[in-house]
């Protein structure tokens, strides 16, 4: 029997509002409500309200047999609480059938994994005690931000306790061997990893709606022969998508709806295929081989690098400095500005500066509110600015007012229906 695991992507960033050199030193409120609002209030109109519906009739329905697996990050938790409530209302809904399961990753979808160990420990830390809290359940498997990982980023999950990771089912890293195994870290040979089979995921993320495609228009029961096929070998077929495809990468007037509601009923038909998710998956099937990766790789454009987040001079000089702030918050030990540097973390303000803008355009567009690299780079240069110049003011007034060791002023720039 061969076991398709369905997983999930959910994820908005906290977008930042047109920060002007002279807002510095007076304006230190950071984020553009009305952008946020707008966009978490569309995408739930569109994707994550119908979705959710569409699913929880669907494991309602089959009672089991079909099954899936979500990541939700804690800055699109936070959007939620503040502009769609009934959003996650209907995700306790999934949780509460017991058929879904929702897995640990960093807090604020950060690069926290490429700087600093401690950090990274700490934001998945922050993320976990969040879905206990909203689900009532404790992660046991792990997806990095954009699937980034590598040998030393798999053992430090491991370390984490995670029984078991997702990645990239990348060519160049698996060479002639199919991701449609159970594979293992190289370090720690108790983490279990589960890679995505990129091709079937991004015929339904990216493909589904191109009517160029040589396969276009896409069935459930077209699809669902080729996850049982002989043609594609193996025990597990990993299906890793952002949600958003679902009604907004890929339009409802698409047919995507009705190509998710008929999956089930198609791949089930088959009698060759099952639906587990991630845990289930990994401990349904033994692991094969050791994966190698000594280098850091993701799920990201055709590179399956990190070079969409820093693979420039603008990303990297932004990336340095972000974290030049590191010891000074430590320092400050202010809940206030924990906050902000938790968002500023955000990977997708390294996203936006991206110069990567051929086969890979449309994905670097998705809700960018820049009209170029170099202004998303200045936009957040001249936030950063104005953040550090707080920092110092803070530290300052901690040092000579309340002595080391003391929380300091209170930063004014966190949205107050922040939770």
């Amino acid at each position: 029997m061969k076991t398709v695991c369905l997983y999930f992507q959910v994820h908005q960033p906290w977008r930042l509002k047109r920060y002007r050199f002279f807002n510095m030193g007076k304006d230190h409120y950071y984020l553009d409500d009305l952008l946020n609002r707008s966009i978490m209030q569309q995408v739930a109109r569109e994707c994550y309200l119908p979705m959710n519906t569409l699913l929880l009739d669907l494991l309602r329905r089959y009672e089991g047999r079909f099954r899936c697996s979500f990541s939700l990050t804690g800055i699109v938790v936070e959007q939620m609480r503040a502009y769609a409530p009934e959003v996650l209302d209907s995700f306790r809904e999934l949780a509460a059938t017991g058929y879904v399961e929702f897995l640990g990753e960093t807090y604020s979808h950060s690069l926290a994994s490429l700087a600093s160990k401690e950090d990274f420990t700490e934001q998945v830390k922050l993320h976990c005690a969040m879905i206990h809290k909203e689900f009532g359940l404790r992660p046991t498997a792990f997806r990095n931000t954009e699937l980034i990982y590598s040998d030393q980023i798999g053992a430090t999950v491991a370390e984490m306790g995670f029984r078991t990771m997702l990645a990239e089912g990348a060519r160049h890293v698996l060479g002639w061997k199919s991701p449609d195994y159970v594979y293992t870290n190289a370090i720690d040979q108790k983490l279990r990893l589960l890679l995505r089979n990129y091709k079937l995921s991004d015929d339904i993320a990216f493909r589904f709606s191109n009517r160029g495609w040589e396969e276009w228009p896409l069935t459930a029961g077209k699809y669902a022969g080729w996850l049982a096929s002989d043609e594609t070998p193996g025990e597990v077929v990993n299906l890793f998508m952002d949600y958003e495809t679902f009604g907004e990468h890929q339009h409802a007037d698409t047919g995507i709806f009705e190509f998710m509601k008929a999956l089930p009923e198609a791949a089930l038909a088959s009698g060759g295929l099952e639906f587990a998710t991630v845990s289930e998956t990994a401990l349904r099937h033994q692991p094969v081989a050791v994966l190698h990766c000594p280098h850091v790789m993701s799920w990201a454009d055709e590179e399956r690098d990190v070079t969409a987040w820093l693979g420039n001079e603008l990303q990297n000089e932004a990336f340095r400095k972000l974290y030049a702030q590191k010891a000074k918050v430590e320092a400050l030990r202010n809940p206030d500005f924990d906050y902000v540097w938790r968002f500023m973390q955000t990977s997708d303000h390294f996203y936006y500066m991206a110069t990567k803008w051929l086969s890979d355009g449309d994905v670097h567009s998705y809700f960018n509110p820049y009209d170029s690299s170099y202004d998303a780079f200045i936009n957040y240069m001249n936030v950063l600015s104005d953040f550090e110049i707080e920092l110092d003011k803070a530290l300052a007034s901690q040092r000579a007012d309340k002595g080391p060791g003391k929380k300091g002023a209170a930063c004014e720039c966190v949205c107050d229906t922040k939770s």
